[in-house]
């Protein structure tokens, strides 16, 4: 992005939690070579970089804590317009939340209905190394 975002979407992005992620980079020099070697180290079909020290991949926790985007509210979707939220979340997950907010549903809701011990992420993340 050459410049900062439209003042017209500004109040969007504000909303939404985004604003500091759009402005991420600005007056930021790149360096061609550090981009070179990362692309050259990059396996598109394991998803990771191959570095000296080892195996490197970048999680959704990295983006996370990186951006500090807002993970513990609302899930941001693609704009969908329908009169019935309910139902297509019964479609798409097999059960309605309490509270859903045009077409937003916290995030903690669907943590603490779908995610199982056993599934847990940080788990499988340490029994693989």
């Amino acid at each position: 992005m050459s410049g900062p975002p439209s003042l017209l979407i500004e109040n969007y992005l504000r909303e939404v939690g985004f604003w500091h992620v759009a402005n991420i980079g600005q007056g930021c020099k790149l360096d061609p070579k550090l981009i070179s070697a990362f692309i050259e180290r990059w396996r598109p079909k394991m998803h990771t970089f191959h570095l000296p020290c080892e195996e490197c991949t970048i999680t959704l926790e990295d983006m996370q804590l990186q951006l500090r985007l807002p993970v513990d509210e609302s899930v941001l979707t693609e704009s969908v317009q329908s009169a019935d939220w309910g139902a297509i979340c019964y479609d798409l997950l097999s059960a309605i939340p309490n509270n859903i907010y045009g077409g937003r549903i916290e995030i903690g809701w669907l943590r603490d209905t779908f995610l199982e011990s056993e599934n847990d992420l940080t788990k499988v993340a340490t029994e693989t190394r």
